[in-house]
């Protein structure tokens, strides 16, 4: 697919991919979902990237929600399939074997929000802007807002945030635990970038193993889930990976790991 609305860079292992609509603020449209869903699978498959970053193009917008234009005209039938479009991208998304740091660059509502709450590491500049405004649209978060947030900050805090529309600072979101770091904008990307490196030095296999570890661990009890990682740490020892890491320990000196 030709990706008209998405910009990907991939350099030393990272993949910075852009949504390019600085014109209605990054507003995600399902030409926008298909694109960026196409491009994140290439992502993954693509061994030479361990971490990616997304973000939004321009200062004012990480993603300012999914496109009202394409949704006011929407019958029953059309809604529930744009949820699900939304909902499989940011499944996808949770689901990658590769860290995923959401830069946010300014307002993330709506879809964006969802988008943000998807990826691993939340990193936002000081003008970032969060909120699920569905509401005062007479309708509600469709692309797993309602699950992610809830997940993430507890139930009381976001039935605040969803049953009101309101949208709230950066800051609060530092301290409702929605970001993980506030930057200035003009160093975000870089902020960012220095995170993904550094995970990207990592084996990659032992990061996308962790990463299923923690998310899927999320849907079982605590017992199941002590289970499953200890599965995933048996496996573990039968990659190369984990010969050449723990072997270059040992022998003191900076491994080299190969994916594999």
């Amino acid at each position: 697919m030709d990706a008209k609305n998405i910009l990907c860079e991939i350099n030393e292992g990272v993949a910075v991919v852009t949504v390019n609509r600085p014109e209605s603020l990054n507003a995600l449209n399902s030409a926008v979902l298909a694109e960026l869903e196409c491009v994140l699978y290439g992502i993954e498959q693509d061994q030479t990237v361990k971490a990616v970053i997304l973000t939004g193009a321009g200062e004012k917008a990480f993603v300012a929600g999914a496109d009202i234009k394409e949704m006011a005209p929407m019958t029953s039938f059309e809604g529930h399939r744009f949820a699900q479009q939304g909902q499989r991208l940011v499944l996808f998304i949770e689901k990658m074997t590769k860290p995923v740091i959401a830069a946010v660059n300014g307002y993330a509502l709506g879809g964006g929000l969802e988008l943000a709450l998807a990826c691993d590491v939340i990193y936002a500049s000081e003008n970032a802007k969060f909120g699920f405004p569905e509401v005062t649209l007479g309708i509600i978060p469709g692309f797993g807002g309602t699950q992610n947030l809830a997940r993430l900050i507890g139930p009381n805090r976001a039935k605040e945030l969803v049953f009101s529309g309101r949208i709230i600072t950066a800051a609060k979101g530092l301290e409702w635990g929605i970001v993980n770091e506030l930057t200035p904008l003009p160093e975000l990307k870089e902020k960012a970038l220095g995170l993904a490196r550094e995970m990207a030095k990592n084996g990659s296999v032992a990061v996308g193993y962790a990463k299923n570890a923690i998310v899927n661990g999320l849907n079982m009890t605590k017992e199941d889930g002590f289970r499953y990682e200890s599965s995933l740490f048996g496996v573990l020892f039968a990659t190369e990976d984990q010969k050449e890491g723990m072997g270059a320990f040992v022998e003191k000196r900076k491994a080299k790991f190969q994916g594999k």
